[in-house]
């Protein structure tokens, strides 16, 4: 299985783009920290059965790939994006949870009102 970079980044994207409707009817049946754990989930859960399905497919002949490591002089920049990535879900959510239900309908559509 061979993927070009820009397939999957845009599958990502467009995954992404549509969780925020979705989450919108949720956000009021359960706390914002809930709806953003299990969004990490989904994604866990997605990335694990793509990884999976990669690995099955596999030739046995094929080379592995070197294993690779993060300098460390990256780590702070690994960390910040780390923190990031936990607390985005999360404002998203509660911002969503506060928000005026015609604010939320913009925000869900990606249009500035």
């Amino acid at each position: 299985m061979h993927f070009s970079a820009p397939l999957p980044a845009l599958a990502a994207a467009i995954l992404f783009g549509a969780s925020t409707p979705f989450a919108k009817l949720l956000v009021g049946e359960m706390s914002p920290l809930l709806l953003a754990g299990i969004m990490y989930l989904g994604s866990g859960l997605g990335l694990a059965l793509l990884l999976a399905v990669r690995r099955l497919l596999r030739r046995g002949d094929a080379p592995k790939a070197p294993e690779l490591s993060i300098p460390r002089a990256e780590m702070p920049s690994l960390a910040g994006a780390v923190i990031a990535g936990l607390l985005g879900p999360v404002l998203l959510m509660t911002g969503l949870t506060h928000a005026y239900a015609a604010s939320r309908r913009c925000y869900s559509m990606s249009k500035v009102c």
